[in-house]
């Protein structure tokens, strides 16, 4: 399995008074490192990226440690632990090489925004997401 990693850089006014990095914004890196990850498998063009697109169904986030406003960008690691006919389960890491952050799952259903309905998930992107999957 190869896990996807997002070097996600930290934002000044992502910390808190005690200068911790904000439990709510965990799930905005969540985000922003599976949009990078999906980047290859998307359409570029905007009528495709709107027929093939994903929505999140659940999160979960189990925090670990203080993430602490600092210079140095955080490791975002994701892969893929469950891929079904029109749903797929990911799991991520926020790290460094010797501190986890927090682990967090996103449940996502392949979906048509121009349908208003959810669709199942291509031959083009069951492949990409196998190369994430986790054996």
């Amino acid at each position: 399995m190869h896990r996807f990693t997002y070097q996600l850089p930290l934002r000044w006014a992502d910390a808190d008074a005690y200068g911790h990095v904000n439990n709510a914004l965990f799930l905005q890196y969540l985000e922003e490192a599976r949009t990078r990850m999906f980047q290859d498998m998307l359409p570029m063009d905007e009528a495709g990226r709107r027929q093939h697109a994903f929505v999140v169904g659940r999160s979960t986030v189990d925090y670990r440690a203080p993430l602490l406003y600092r210079e140095e960008p955080v490791d975002v690691h994701v892969w893929v632990t469950r891929c079904r006919a029109a749903t797929l389960e990911l799991a991520y890491e926020i790290r460094d090489p010797d501190r986890l952050y927090a682990e967090a799952t996103t449940i996502m259903a392949a979906y048509n925004l121009v349908t208003a309905c959810p669709r199942r998930l291509s031959e083009t992107e069951k492949a990409f997401l196998a190369r994430y999957t986790e054996a």
